[in-house]
């Protein structure tokens, strides 16, 4: 059985105001709105604590809790919960019946605490998404980059791997700027200077004045966005100096580099919070959703309850796991015919969550071991063959074939004396 207790409090989060229900066992309730400033949360903790309340309950709603939690996480009991887990009855719902309803859930203890991530720990997770949203932004800037250079004909993409590298780039910054070949060709890397003009030959002579300046405009915001994803990178490293050795173990499994070590370090947190590898991948919502119905269980896809940021971080790994021979790249093929591309990646996610679970609990570094050779299977020969062995079938093949060569020879020296003339 649950402990009930005696007087609680519900909070319904919202982004510029709250409202908070204080409801006792007898059935008692009040309920009060504040707004989300310094002094209303001021007045909402003196009046939870002049009240009596044994604990608070809230929702996880975006951020907007975060100001709530810091004024009251020092003098009371706070219980932050998921959203999708504490849903009222539907049909009715207000704000003053949803701060009753969580009151309800908490008075009775039914709310599953979530995880809440403080000091350097919520510093570092902030970073590493902040730079994630920095990387797809400079992607976004690039795409329409390419975009404005297919509309002017200028193909690129044609004679460069990369639009955005070092030669590419020269190129760009040459073509916004107006500069000539020479001027942009002293300006290219020393190995790509030789092949200089089938660089020019993809650019064409007149390129609208609306085109170049959209593409400055950009190219501008790119770099910057550059700029700044270096400055935010530097940032994590300084919270990743206690972590060190966490991020070596990690970067020792395949497919884990310092970014997704980075990202998985800041995601999952303090790793002893779960006593079993399969609790942190049901946290991170890779586990398939259940159902069971009439002594029948039917399972679906993934739950995609956890952290997106994990996920992506895992699937990631994956994809750069099984590009290398190894334990993983052996796990996947195995999937593979069976489960499909989709289904064997998110397994292989799944598969590398749980090693790094290992890993981090016993504190050791991956071994994958030498990679396995493919070896062949010879085929079972009939028992005559067996019988006289397969050393002297051989022995036999090789004189047969050293008779045809022979005859060969005769046939054609043959034939050579008799086409010449008598």
């Amino acid at each position: 059985m649950s402990k009930k207790r005696n007087k609680v409090c519900g909070i319904d989060v919202h982004k510029r105001f709250l409202v908070a229900s204080i409801l006792d066992n007898e059935g008692n309730c009040e309920t009060k709105r504040f707004e989300q400033d310094l002094d209303e949360l001021i007045l909402l903790k003196n009046w939870i604590l002049d009240s009596g309340c044994e604990s608070v309950a809230m929702e996880s709603t975006a951020e907007y809790w975060r100001p709530a939690y810091g004024i009251l996480n020092p003098e009371i009991n706070i219980t932050i919960g998921n959203a999708y887990h504490m849903k009222g009855i539907p049909g009715k719902k207000t704000d003053v019946l949803d701060s009753q309803w969580i009151a309800e859930l908490e008075l009775n203890n039914l709310i599953t605490p979530s995880r809440v991530f403080t000091g350097d720990l919520y510093e570092l997770r902030t970073l590493t998404r902040a730079r994630n949203k920095m990387v797809n932004n400079s992607t976004v800037f690039k795409n329409k980059i390419l975009h404005q250079l297919d509309v002017c004909s200028i193909r690129l993409c044609t004679v460069l791997k990369d639009v955005f590298g070092k030669s590419g780039y020269a190129l760009l910054k040459g073509i916004v700027e107006r500069k000539t070949q020479d001027e942009i060709i002293k300006a290219l890397p020393a190995k790509t200077r030789k092949i200089a003009p089938v660089f020019f030959e993809q650019i064409p002579e007149y390129i609208p004045d609306s085109a170049i300046f959209l593409i400055d405009s950009m190219l501008k915001i790119y770099d910057n966005l550059q700029v700044e994803i270096k400055r935010i990178e530097e940032r994590i490293k300084f919270y990743l100096k206690d972590k060190e050795n966490e991020l070596r173990i990690l970067m020792s499994v395949p497919g884990i580099g310092i970014v997704i070590g980075s990202n998985l370090l800041a995601e999952i947190g303090d790793i002893h919070d779960f006593p079993t590898a399969d609790k942190l991948a049901k946290w991170a919502g890779l586990t398939p959703s259940v159902y069971q119905s009439a002594n029948t269980n039917y399972t679906g896809p993934i739950t995609k309850q956890g952290s997106k940021y994990l996920r992506w971080a895992l699937i990631e790994a994956a994809h750069s796991a099984i590009r290398r021979p190894g334990k993983l790249n052996d796990y996947f093929n195995g999937l593979l015919p069976r489960k499909g591309y989709k289904k064997a990646i998110v397994a292989v996610a799944r598969k590398i969550l749980r090693i790094v679970w290992h890993l981090l609990i016993n504190n050791e570094l991956f071994e994958d071991g030498i990679p396995r050779v493919k070896t062949v299977k010879i085929p079972k020969f009939p028992e005559k063959i067996e019988r006289v062995g397969i050393a002297k079938i051989i022995q036999l093949l090789s004189r047969g074939a050293e008779i045809i060569i022979q005859e060969e020879g005769k046939e054609i020296m043959r034939i050579n004396g008799s086409s010449q003339p008598t």
